[in-house]
């Protein structure tokens, strides 16, 4: 099963729209959003918030 490495960039705005879309994935931290998980084997609506990121701030990478 692959796993998948999320983060969010510098570029965040706080904008909190990942945490509208997927809070059970994201958190704030302070002024900027971070994943609870930095790695997770189920991508869920993590992919949809990253795609709902105004500022294109969050990534998805596949582990190998």
């Amino acid at each position: 099963m692959p796993k998948y490495k999320i983060s969010v960039t510098d570029d965040c705005i706080g904008c909190e729209a990942c945490i509208a879309i997927c809070a059970e994935s994201f958190e704030m931290e302070g002024a900027k959003s971070r994943p609870k998980k930095a790695v997770v084997s189920k991508i869920g609506c993590i992919q949809e918030a990253a795609d709902g990121c105004p500022v294109d701030a969050i990534n998805v990478e596949e582990v190998k």
